[in-house]
């Protein structure tokens, strides 16, 4: 049988349909009331409150939620969830190409990753609730989510502790108040985004067992606004505003019905969606590289130093040679690696498919950074200002070789994958 790598012909249609709402909802809406000053040179100035701690502006965050609104009205917002919650039930496979296809657009009110805003939401909380929550719980959040009544931050990570959440020393232990059985938490998290405007904050915290034991974590349901919970600060960042503060948990009491899943193995729901996320964030960094690549070979075409085309020379050439050669290659992976995704269930992902999501994601990562330096040097110092977007591009994107899971820690599933310490070729190579 041959091998197809055509895009299914619906898909295509989407995506041009897509492109229509756009044209006809969001850049009218972009280009409204001096919008375009959070696009344009303007932007960092115009999205952060520098004397509010450098959180968002107010009208910032509400231009994203009225063009969710509209994307939700149209029936785009919802796409990768399940039919029930009012998706269509998108594939990876899909999403991977939707995500792409709006990144390579450039900036725009349509897909300002910054703050992951997009018209095609990922919403993977909805999920977890479904597939971990009590009846209760879901029946709070999910649509509470769906509304923006409920809004949830996620707080793993620690000051002292990053990408290994097994050694975390936020403890919670079980307590008795007014009657009421729950637990009592102390510690503090790093990097809890959205906390500024978060009605609840999924606290992990270790409830039993030793550190560096991925069993004895625990994941409780915080409202923000509970006695002891504090926000220390708001860390400023490469990239502003800033939504990522250092939160502390003093004496903070929750009853039993916080606990989201099941005692002790809180850290599943850490990695629920991990690979879906990664995939996806793998595919926008490649749409921006692309767009970064496309603009640099448009203006070598059209600039003319020394009365010659700059695109003449050799080494403005070959470098976006080199770039064009790796992004037409990653894109393969990341199709095929997403279309794999949806081949099987969401536990043999993790065991056969790892390590290539974790490929497709360091990779273009590393590659959409490279794309934006290089489209500022093909542009000169027009490149390296404000009034072209790689430096947001770049700055914005040289966030992910850290957070979406460090690069090297993505690089060390690879190892472990390709040299058979797990994965599939585990009983292979243990023979040698």
């Amino acid at each position: 049988m041959a091998m197809d790598f055509n895009l299914p012909a619906d898909l295509v249609a989407y995506l041009d349909g897509m492109d229509a709402f756009i044209a006809r909802e969001i850049q009218p809406l972009e280009a409204a009331d001096d919008n375009m000053r959070f696009f344009d040179h303007r932007r960092e100035w115009a999205r952060t409150d520098w004397e509010a701690g450098g959180l968002p502006r107010h009208e910032w965050e509400t231009l994203l939620a009225e063009a969710r609104r509209r994307a939700d009205a149209a029936g785009y917002l919802r796409f990768g969830l399940p039919r029930e919650y009012g998706g269509q039930d998108g594939s990876n496979l899909w999403m991977a190409v939707i995500r792409e296809h709006l990144a390579a657009r450039g900036l725009g009110l349509h897909c300002d990753l910054q703050n992951e805003h997009s018209i095609v939401a990922n919403n993977p909380f909805v999920l977890m609730f479904r597939d971990f929550g009590t009846p209760d719980q879901q029946a709070e959040f999910i649509q509470g989510m769906l509304g923006g009544e409920r809004r949830l931050a996620f707080g793993l990570t620690e000051p002292e502790h990053g990408s290994d959440a097994t050694h975390m020393e936020t403890t919670a232990v079980r307590a008795v108040r007014n009657g009421v059985a729950g637990w009592r938490i102390d510690g503090e998290k790093m990097w809890t985004t959205g906390m500024h405007a978060a009605t609840h904050c999924l606290t992990f915290a270790r409830t039993e067992g030793r550190a560096g034991e991925a069993r004895g974590i625990t994941a409780l349901l915080v409202p923000a606004a509970a006695p002891g919970v504090k926000v220390e600060e708001y860390l400023w960042t490469f990239n502003m505003p800033t939504d990522h503060p250092r939160v502390s948990f003093t004496d903070v009491f929750v009853p039993e019905a916080a606990v989201l899943g099941q005692p002790g193995l809180g850290l599943a729901l850490a990695q629920h969606f991990v690979h879906e996320n990664r995939i996806r964030q793998a595919a926008s960094s490649l749409g921006a590289a692309t767009y970064c690549i496309e603009q640099a070979v448009r203006y070598a075409r059209a600039r003319k130093p020394f009365g010659e085309e700059l695109a003449r020379n050799q080494g403005i050439q070959f470098p976006l040679v080199e770039l064009a050669t790796q992004a037409e290659m990653l894109r393969l992976l990341i199709r095929k690696t997403a279309w794999e995704m949806d081949q099987m269930p969401k536990p043999e992902v993790e065991r056969r498919l790892s390590d290539k999501v974790s490929m497709c994601n360091y990779w273009a990562n590393r590659l959409v950074c490279e794309a934006a330096d290089r489209a500022m040097q093909v542009h000169g110092g027009i490149g390296y200002s404000r009034h072209k977007p790689f430096e947001h591009i770049y700055r914005h994107h040289r966030r992910y070789r850290i957070t979406e899971g460090a690069e090297e820690i993505q690089m060390r599933k690879v190892a472990a994958y390709l040299f058979g310490y797990i994965g599939p070729r585990r009983k292979e190579l243990a023979n040698l």
